[in-house]
């Protein structure tokens, strides 16, 4: 195969011609494919279904002596605190436990923050000026969209292959202003970088000008390796503790690609005084989360140990498609040198960058061909990428036979967009 670049406008067009006609081809077969969002499939939520055997005789609702069915434990069973501790390396005193979604848990700090200020804030973030937030791009959307919610002016830090560039970061602090950051830091969305041990050490014992600088830690991804062994990878807490920023950290997780994104349970881990802060104010929404489903997943995942067994069953399901996607991507792509993609070893996401200029017509192409993604700029804050290259490729949801469909439509789409970018 010769590179694009390489070829004269005859060969160029010759190639457009043979693209529509597949093109053709492949709408004609009616595709209904969706490879929107990184979320689990159905064999493995069959596979972890049993989940809901754990609780059958009416002794197994009392434990240390709660009634988890009825009221109290606001911040979680104390065997949930272990185990989340357990999982994320951190002590139980510095978890809290919440519902489903690990979503909820930021949000509630930010709204917190903003409606009350933090531990160490001067005022209400509602009460500043202006506040500005840190998003490490290409990044998670929601995250974006959280802060964006509340108004707050969101500035794009580049990603490298070690995590947020750090000399921006660090330049960014110096303003009063900025009063956080979004991190993934392993397996990042949609990169899957894990964020090297320097980068950590670097974040935890930043100086920031703003006294209530707040890290959004989000680990959504602490156990999930989907090709090779379990990386260990270093506590946040106890680095922001060693260098005097204990208070500066909230850690986030959830069992969401562990047992059910809908019926999973998420945690917090960050300083009691943190904690002391945040019930005070979540204590006024709701009076417990759902302790029979924290207990169910208690006996069911055990330990860390237990718990990692149970990812290399996910890992059989996941590594396939993500094999797929790489193998045909590799064959049909690289030798063109149109774009670049990442080789990631676990999360939910292959990030692709496309020939500047033309991420929203691959997507467009996609789309019109019977294949759904996740927008053209969504991984960029307001959901601008200033290149229109990046696209999240999330292969974990369709069989694999439809991953195999999906990403040769895929391919089809980034050739006909590359070559019309060209010049045809």
């Amino acid at each position: 195969m010769t590179a694009y670049k390489d070829m004269t406008l005859d060969q160029r067009r010759a190639e457009y011609a043979a693209l529509q006609t597949a093109f053709a081809d492949l709408k004609a077969q009616g595709l209904k494919l969706d490879m929107t969002r990184g979320k689990p499939c159905k064999d493995q939520l069959d596979m972890v279904s049993d989940i809901f055997d754990m609780l059958k005789e009416p002794e197994d609702y009392i434990v240390d002596g709660i009634d988890i069915r009825n009221y109290g434990a606001l911040s979680g069973l104390p065997e949930a605190k272990r185990l989340f501790a357990n999982l994320l390396d951190c002590k139980p005193k510095q978890v809290f436990v919440g519902g489903n979604a690990s979503l909820q848990l930021m949000y509630g700090v930010i709204d917190c923050a903003f409606i009350h200020g933090r531990l160490n804030s001067p005022r209400p973030w509602c009460k500043e000026p202006v506040v500005k937030w840190l998003c490490p791009a290409p990044g998670y959307d929601r995250h974006f969209k959280l802060t964006e919610s509340f108004g707050f002016e969101l500035i794009t830090i580049p990603m490298t292959s070690t995590g947020p560039d750090m000399d921006t970061v660090e330049e960014a602090i110096k303003d009063p202003a900025v009063k956080g950051i979004w991190c993934v830091p392993k397996y990042s969305n949609p990169e899957g970088i894990i964020y090297s041990k320097d980068t950590i050490v670097r974040m935890a014992s930043m100086k920031p000008a703003a006294p209530d600088f707040t890290i959004m830690w989000d680990n959504a991804y602490c156990i999930h390796e989907f090709d090779g062994d379990y990386v260990e990878f270093p506590d946040i807490l106890h680095q922001c503790k060693k260098y005097g920023n204990y208070d500066m950290v909230y850690e986030f997780a959830s069992t969401s690609k562990i047992t059910f994104p809908g019926d999973g349970v998420a945690c917090m881990a960050t300083s009691e005084a943190n904690l002391e802060d945040f019930e005070k104010w979540i204590g006024i929404q709701t009076i417990s989360y759902d302790k029979v489903n924290q207990q169910r997943h208690v006996l069911y995942l055990q330990n860390r140990a237990h718990t990692l067994k149970l990812m290399k069953k996910h890992a059989a399901f996941m590594k396939p498609k993500f094999e797929a996607v790489l193998s045909t991507l590799d064959r049909e792509i690289a030798p063109l040198e149109i774009a670049s993609w990442s080789h990631p070893k676990g999360g939910y996401f292959v990030s692709f960058d496309a020939m500047p200029g033309t991420a929203k017509r691959t997507l467009a192409l996609c789309k019109e061909a019977g294949v759904a993604m996740t927008a053209a700029g969504a991984t960029f804050p307001y959901g601008i990428d200033p290149n229109d290259s990046n696209i999240r490729i999330a292969p974990s949801f369709p069989p694999v036979e439809d991953v195999e469909k999906a990403i040769a439509v895929f391919c089809t789409c980034v050739k006909m967009s590359a070559l019309e970018k060209l010049g045809v």
